[in-house]
């Protein structure tokens, strides 16, 4: 059975000696800071820092860069996201994460710290019976902020509540008209959207007026078939702007007169949705979008705004790269933004708006050089029923030509709403720097080219999400890019179940597959998102099938229509994939008499933290790539 595999195994040997061993040590190291923010004085900056198995958050002096205080938790913690709330404290919201591809699940606890390090409170925590997220920083009262409360429990009822920074006594404010709530005020701090939804999963957007006029509902996506989100108010409280889906295509950004109800295209892209909303440097007033598509671009609402000013000076100053303000000073005249691309993980620069000066600041991973990494180019691929599909393709900087490389297919996780970007992602850099071609495709169900093309994702477990991969595969061998008897599928989480499945249902086209932290029996997970409660067992028929179907779809039931070599990986400690999956997988292979290797670590979770085992990863990784495709092995 194995014959004909083993014997064309030899070219790829061949093609593993004429690249250099792969340095792993770049790719292991843990960026020096995630995201940082400015004091509205300029005396500090508030910075998120990674740790082998949690996020901190510190307070660094601005004027020597002196770390000066901090925030930190347990293992398996993160500051999620921060915000100075006055001039000398910041508060941070907790999360939990346990594994490098986990999704953060937010605890609900917020803690604040001064500036010098003193008067640190948990404000909220497990002993409140609810959870707490900020909503409204109050810029104009430096002791209290606002607060969205949510009860533990079955109770979902969402209401806002007024919190003292320093002492976290807190007052009600108003209550929500829907569950799971999500409040959107102006910039007198008045709540006056409201979006949530039951267990239907369907989404419903609230409105009233300024002091606390009756609630009226504007959009219920049973009946419009969209969902509306709110995204802010216009200075004066009176234009209110929209990200409103469509039925076909991609969000538009709209504005709407609150005292008319008039409604008004702002925005809108021919392929992609708005990424992040761009605010004005005070932090409060939209002023335009991000999108991605290829390359990232702006636009304003306002090109004349002098927010949009200042994004075309810097982005002018730093060409091919993705430009965004994250904070500045109160009296605007600091701005602190991030620049980043495709071969550069980020750097944040101090923008003087008076001296018309930038200055760096800080860079996330210095030790790489943006001049010495391979580009990633955008590429556009047909599926077989016409459905245009977006990707990326990076290439090694280390071979003489485009054509005939050894390619791997990098499905991307979640998969619904996620999607790939051009910008810098570190499997696809270390996989090309060992020497492979390497294809991102958002395959349908992928988010940022609008509702339907999410929801054409739906019910596609190993069904046409699987034929787009499989779509996108075939391109790029036709393209003469990929050597087709080189190709290898691999991916984490979603991706790991892609990658087994297109081992299943495309034989003859991987040369082999590797599931990292996946899920491959289809009706356990159905079981077990079904049991979180809160309509996710909805949610489970809508978006995965009904459970009784799930079988046909399931790598651990498909092994025997397997015949590539599979390497598999998972940790003990993960909650979104567990390690059952894997355990089955590999069963279910060893059965069917295909070659599978594996790594497992008990105490690790949706990915690997520690460095040493990420290590141990990615050296198995690479060897087993090698020996089936070619390519370097690490160092």
């Amino acid at each position: 059975m194995w014959a004909g595999a083993l014997s064309a195994a030899e070219p790829a040997a061949t093609a593993a000696a004429s690249v250099a061993p792969v340095d792993l040590a770049p790719f292991l190291r843990r960026d020096a800071y995630l995201q940082i923010k400015i004091s509205p004085t300029g005396e500090y900056y508030a910075a998120t820092v990674p740790l082998e198995d949690r996020t901190i958050l510190v307070v660094i002096r601005r004027a020597d860069k002196k770390p000066i205080a901090k925030i930190e938790d347990k293992e398996d913690t993160v500051v999620a996201d921060f915000w100075w709330v006055n001039d000398h404290r910041v508060m941070a919201g907790m999360a939990r994460k346990y594994g490098r591809n986990d999704v953060p699940s937010a605890t609900g606890e917020l803690v604040a710290i001064d500036a010098d390090g003193s008067r640190s409170i948990w404000l909220t925590g497990p002993t409140d019976y609810s959870y707490a997220l900020l909503h409204d920083t109050l810029r104009a009262d430096p002791d209290n902020v606002l607060i969205t409360v949510v009860p533990y429990g079955a109770q979902t009822e969402t209401s806002l509540e007024k919190m003292n920074v320093y002492t976290g006594v807190r007052a009600p404010v108003s209550a929500a008209p829907v569950t799971n709530a999500v409040f959107t005020s102006d910039q007198r701090g008045h709540a006056r959207f409201a979006r949530g939804g039951g267990k239907d999963n369907l989404s419903k957007l609230y409105y009233r007026d300024a002091g606390n006029k009756p609630w009226r509902l504007i959009n219920d996506e049973s009946v419009s078939g969209v969902r509306e989100i709110a995204m802010g108010f216009s200075p004066d409280g009176r234009i209110a702007y929209l990200q409103v889906e469509q039925a076909r295509g991609p969000d538009v950004v709209m504005a709407m007169d609150t005292a008319t109800g008039a409604r008004t295209e702002l925005l809108r892209d021919p392929v992609a949705d708005p990424h992040a909303l761009l605010e004005a440097v005070d932090g409060d007033t939209p002023v335009g979008a991000l999108y991605v598509h290829g390359t990232s671009s702006t636009r304003f609402f306002d090109p004349a705004e002098p927010t949009a000013k200042y994004y075309r000076q810097l982005e002018k100053a730093f060409p091919g790269h993705t430009v965004l303000l994250t904070s500045a000073t109160d009296d605007g005249r600091l701005l602190l933004f991030a620049v980043w691309s495709d071969r550069n993980p980020g750097d944040f620069y101090l923008y003087d708006t008076v001296a018309k000066k930038v200055d760096p600041v800080f860079s996330r991973r210095l030790w790489f050089d943006p001049d010495q990494r391979p580009p990633t180019r955008s590429v556009e691929i047909p599926a077989r029923d016409g459905l245009m599909l977006h990707g990326y393709l990076t290439l090694p900087l280390s071979s003489p030509r485009d054509a005939g490389l050894p390619l791997v297919v990098l499905p991307h996780g979640g998969p619904f709403g996620e999607f790939d970007t051009p910008w810098f992602d570190d499997d696809a850099q270390l996989l090309a720097e060992a020497g492979y071609a390497v294809l991102r495709v958002n395959y349908r169900g992928s988010g940022n080219y609008g509702r339907a093309f999410m929801h054409a994702g739906a019910r596609e477990w190993g069904g046409r999400m699987q034929q787009d991969l499989t779509d996108a595969t075939r391109w790029v061998i036709a393209q003469k890019i990929a050597d087709p008897a080189r190709v290898c599928i691999y991916g984490a989480s979603y991706g790991g179940y892609a990658a087994l499945m297109g081992a299943a249902t495309e034989p003859d086209l991987y040369r082999c597959a590797v599931g990292y932290v996946g899920v491959y029996d289809l009706e356990k997970l159905h079981r077990d998102v079904s049991k979180r409660g809160g309509g996710m067992g909805n949610w489970a028929d809508a978006w995965i099938g009904p459970r009784d179907g799930l079988g046909a779809v399931s790598p651990t039931a498909l092994a025997d229509r397997i015949r590539a070599p599979v390497f598999l990986a998972a940790g003990g400690k993960d909650r979104q994939a567990p390690i059952e999956h894997t355990e089955r997988m590999e069963k279910a292979l060893k059965n069917a008499g295909v070659p599978v290797e594996t790594l497992y670590y008990p105490y690790e979770g949706h990915g690997f933290y520690t460095e040493e085992h990420r290590r141990e990863y990615y050296t198995r990784l690479l060897a087993f790539l090698s020996r089936h495709l070619g390519g370097a092995t690490a160092k």
